[in-house]
C-alpha cells in the first residue's frame, strides 16, 4: 500500500512539474499535458499496473487536448 502511494505521489509531482516547465504554445497542448498526467494518476490508482497507467495517460491526453482545442477556438 505504501509503495502504491509513493508511486501516485511521484506521478502527481512529475505531472505538475511538467505542466509548469513545458512551455506549451496553445491551450490544446497544455490540456493534453495536464490530461496525460491526471489520466496516468487515475489509471495507476484504478488499475494498479503499468497497463492501466498507460491507458489512463492516453485517454487523459486525448480528453485534455479536445478541451484545450475548444478553448483555443473560442479565443
Amino acid at each position: 500500500m505504501a509503495k502504491k502511494l509513493v508511486i501516485i505521489l511521484l506521478v502527481v509531482a512529475v505531472s505538475l512539474g511538467l505542466a509548469f516547465v513545458a512551455g506549451c504554445e496553445s491551450d490544446a497542448q497544455t490540456g493534453a499535458l495536464i490530461g496525460a498526467g491526471v489520466g496516468a494518476l487515475a489509471g495507476q490508482a484504478i488499475g494498479g499496473d503499468t497497463k492501466g497507467t498507460l491507458i489512463g495517460a492516453g485517454v487523459g491526453a486525448a480528453g485534455g487536448y479536445i478541451i484545450g482545442n475548444e478553448q483555443d477556438k473560442k479565443k
